[in-house]
C-alpha cells in the first residue's frame, strides 16, 4: 500500500524521539518477561478438536535471538477477541539456517492440524519469524496449510542493518542479496497463501525501511504502513494488534487501499 506523504513537522526530531524511548521501555520490559518464554509452550490437555468454528489456530512466531515471551500481550489481544487456539512456537537459538527453521515450522504445523481438526492455520511471524515463515509458504508448499500469514516488520528483501552478531549465518541470511532473499523473488504462481506485511516508517533495524514490505508478482499481498513506533513495538502495540486482528478476519484477495496505522 502507498501512502500519501505527510505534511512536513516542524519538529522531525519529535516522533523519533518518542519512539526510541518507547523502543528502550518495551526492551526492558521484554527482558524481564524473558526468561518466561524460554521453555517450549505445551498444548493443553487434552486438546478439544475446534475444526467446527470459523477460525483457524493462529500460530505465533519470534525473531532473531528472541522467544514466544514477546507475543504475550498480542496473544492475550487475540483470546480477549474470540481466537480459541493460540500456538507460540519456539525454534533454536543454535538454527543457523532459515531453510531448517522453515521446515521445522511445517512439522509443527502439521502437529497442530492433527490436533485441532483445522486443514489451515493462520501465521503471525515478527521480524526473522515472519521471513521463516515465508519460506514454508513460498517455497515448501506451506501454503497449502498456511491460510494467512501476517508479517510484522520482517526484511523481505534483506537489511542493511549489521547488528553485533552479524557474523551470525541467519543475519547474512537476512541481508540483500542472500541466496534466501534471491529464493523467495523467484516466481510462484502457485502460492495460495495471503500475506499482510506490516512496516514501520520509524523500523531501525530494517535498513530501508521499506525492506518489510512485500513486493512480488504471483503473491496475494497487502502492506500496511505503521507510523511512530520501532521494530520492537511491532508485537506489543495495541493499535497493531487490532490491525492484526482486522487481517485475520477478512477473507480474500488483499485489499491495497486499506489505511495504515498511526500512533500518535
Amino acid at each position: 500500500m502507498i501512502v500519501p506523504p505527510q505534511p512536513l513537522l516542524l519538529s522531525p526530531f519529535g516522533p523519533l524521539l518518542r519512539a526510541t524511548a518507547l523502543e528502550l521501555a518495551i526492551l526492558f520490559g521484554h527482558l524481564l518477561l524473558y526468561p518466561s518464554g524460554i521453555r517450549p509452550e505445551r498444548p493443553a490437555e487434552p486438546e478439544i478438536p475446534t475444526a467446527g468454528r470459523s477460525r483457524p489456530p493462529v500460530v505465533l512466531l519470534h525473531g532473531f535471538v528472541d522467544n514466544r515471551s514477546v507475543f504475550v500481550l498480542l496473544r492475550r489481544s487475540l483470546a480477549r477477541h474470540g481466537w480459541c487456539h493460540l500456538a507460540s512456537l519456539n525454534y533454536s537459538p543454535l538454527t543457523c539456517d532459515i531453510r531448517t527453521a522453515a521446515e521445522l515450522l511445517g512439522r509443527h504445523v502439521e502437529e497442530i492440524c492433527a490436533r485441532t481438526g483445522h486443514r489451515e492455520v493462520d501465521i503471525v511471524g515478527h521480524s526473522l519469524g515472519g521471513l521463516i515463515a515465508r519460506y514454508y509458504a513460498q517455497r515448501l508448499g506451506g501454503d497449502t496449510r498456511v491460510r494467512t500469514l501476517v508479517t510484522l516488520g520482517t526484511p523481505h528483501e534483506g537489511t542493511r542493518v549489521a547488528p553485533p552478531m552479524s557474523a551470525h549465518p541467519l543475519v547474512r541470511q537476512m541481508r540483500p542479496g542472500s541466496s534466501v532473499i534471491e529464493e523467495l523473488a523467484l516466481p510462484a504462481p502457485d502460492c495460495r497463501t495471503r500475506f499482510v506485511s506490516f512496516w514501520s516508517d520509524l523500523d531501525q533495524l530494517m535498513l530501508p525501511v521499506e525492506t518489510a514490505r512485500i513486493h512480488h508478482p504471483d503473491l496475494i499481498a497487502q502492506n500496511v504502513q505503521v507510523s511512530g513506533i520501532g521494530h520492537l513495538a511491532l508485537p506489543v502495540h495495541p493499535a497493531v494488534a487490532a490491525g492484526i486482528r482486522q487481517a485475520l478476519q477478512t477473507q480474500g484477495a488483499a485489499d491495497a487501499g486499506s489505511p495504515g496505522i498511526s500512533v500518535a
